[in-house]
């Protein structure tokens, strides 16, 4: 069955690091990683500054090598995180790493790393939108009930140049069946407003995949809700 909904993009806006990417008790632990002493006594604001400098004390590849270590743990063998934590002085690994579930951790890294070492890692950059989903009937909203990400970016790309780069890696994808990568593509997702035939939606997301939403005006979009 197919079902058309009306698209509104509600605002757009490019963001350095991810919301609650990065805690206290995450800088306490990187600095215990690092042999820091007096971790303790240091003051809650002064954490994150203290994590920065200590990672500074490293060189970049090497400090590279701490924070991937401390993030995959287990799911990276020394050998990965060994060529990943040069590979991260050049490559956007939030965006070319070929396992995608592992990109917005790549992001995280990299954010503190950019700014730890003042950018001598890329410089990550990520989007953060909100748009608004209207249905024609409340029944039609029931496509978001389940794989919420894979509707929402079905229903978003109708919106975006055919060229643009989640029409060109996923054409398949995006006509029907699953679409395992789509909770990878979305990094955060929120419902912020709710009524009974619309739905508002908070998402982050690499620039990589949705940059060209920047410039999407309201638009109608069709698609096919599975059985």
């Amino acid at each position: 069955m197919k079902h058309s909904f009306r698209v509104e993009p509600i605002k757009f806006s490019t963001i350095q690091d991810l919301p609650n990417a990065w805690s206290n008790q995450d800088y306490k632990s990187l600095l215990e990683k690092m042999d820091f002493d007096g971790i303790t006594e240091i003051p809650e604001n002064e954490l994150k500054d203290m994590c920065l400098m200590s990672l500074t004390d490293n060189e970049p590849e090497d400090a590279a090598k701490i924070v991937l270590e401390y993030i995959f743990k287990e799911r990276l063998n020394s050998g990965q995180v060994e060529n990943l934590s040069n590979e991260m002085l050049d490559e956007r690994l939030w965006e070319e790493y070929a396992d995608l579930s592992l990109h917005e951790e790549f992001f995280n890294a990299a954010q503190l790393l950019y700014e730890a070492f003042n950018g001598k890692f890329p410089h990550p950059e990520a989007v953060r939108f909100q748009v608004r989903i209207r249905a024609k009937t409340p029944s039609e909203l029931s496509i978001f009930n389940q794989n919420t990400e894979t509707a929402l970016i079905r229903i978003l790309v109708k919106g975006m140049p055919d060229n643009t780069l989640i029409n060109r890696l996923f054409d398949e994808q995006l006509e029907d069946g699953e679409f395992s990568e789509a909770k990878d593509i979305i990094w955060q997702l929120k419902k912020s407003e709710e009524t009974k035939t619309s739905l508002v939606f908070d998402v982050i997301s690499s620039e990589y995949w949705f940059k060209d939403f920047k410039y999407v005006e309201p638009f109608e979009a069709e698609i096919q809700q599975e059985e």
